[in-house]
């Protein structure tokens, strides 16, 4: 029952119409926060123009705009499926990460993080660059097939002798779906940003430029101070210490079991 508080002119508001009102600004500001870094935040911007106009348009009784608006409304949800399909699966991937959700899946395998944190430590301490891109919900396709194809189950020593500086394949890239090492030699879009910090070079730039156009968590090793970072959801937070790293790379993969450190 929807109990009448006030009335705001011919139309009553109640308890019912402030909970919808709060639940939508919410989804809509989450929605904005996951694109606020990409590109599709214009789309997002220009839909809430439309909705605003289509508002003021009904409540001013314009019937030729209104009229205009509920013929586009009929098609506009499957545009919204289309046009913001990598978002809506950010958006699902975050809602998948939340702690109810791990609490139920905290017992899935940790071998392969165990891996990638080894042969990271490692690239670190022999100063070689890297760049490490996990895939999660978000099809990443078209960055593996710029790269060359392994198709492997990841090991340390794998990873390892990809980024060797003797490697062919070190510059650019390695892509990892869940157990499996997609691809090596892969290139990423930069992030074109001038408020980028200068001391971050093009494995950064690269990072961050996927982070902000995918679901995927990137790994950065720096070649010049062995300093490992980690890219996600636009974002860059450097320092990680082989403690911080499993956290992280636990936290951001979803995996509720903790990790015995070596």
């Amino acid at each position: 029952m929807n109990v009448k508080l006030f009335q705001i002119g011919f139309m009553p508001v109640g308890l019912i119409d402030i909970l919808d009102i709060i639940l939508v600004t919410f989804v809509l500001f989450k929605f904005y926060m996951v694109m606020r870094r990409t590109r599709a935040v214009q789309m997002f911007l220009g839909l809430l123009l439309i909705f605003l106009v289509s508002f003021i348009a009904q409540a001013l009784n314009m019937q030729e705009l209104s009229w205009m608006f509920k013929n586009f409304s009929r098609f506009g949800a499957f545009a919204l499926v289309i046009l913001f399909q990598p978002e809506l699966r950010r958006i699902l991937t975050i809602m998948g990460q939340s702690r109810l959700i791990r609490f139920f899946t905290k017992g899935q395998t940790t071998v392969i993080i165990e891996e990638i944190v080894r042969a990271v430590l490692e690239l670190s301490k022999r100063g070689h660059g890297g760049l490490i891109v996990l895939v999660r919900d978000t099809g990443l396709k078209a960055i593996i097939e710029t790269g060359v194809q392994i198709q492997a189950l990841v090991s340390h020593q794998l990873i390892l002798s990809i980024f060797s500086p003797k490697s062919p394949l070190h510059d650019g890239a390695i892509v990892i779906r869940n157990d499996i090492l997609e691809a090596a030699k892969c290139i990423l879009p930069l992030n074109s940003s001038p408020q980028l910090e200068k001391r971050w070079g093009t494995r950064h730039r690269a990072a961050l430029g996927m982070s902000e156009e995918s679901d995927a968590v990137i790994i950065v090793v720096s070649e010049e101070t062995g300093t490992i970072s980690i890219a996600e959801n636009g974002e860059m937070k450097s320092g990680h210490d082989s403690k911080r790293l499993y956290e992280a790379l636990n936290q951001a993969l979803g995996y509720g079991a903790k990790i015995a450190h070596n």
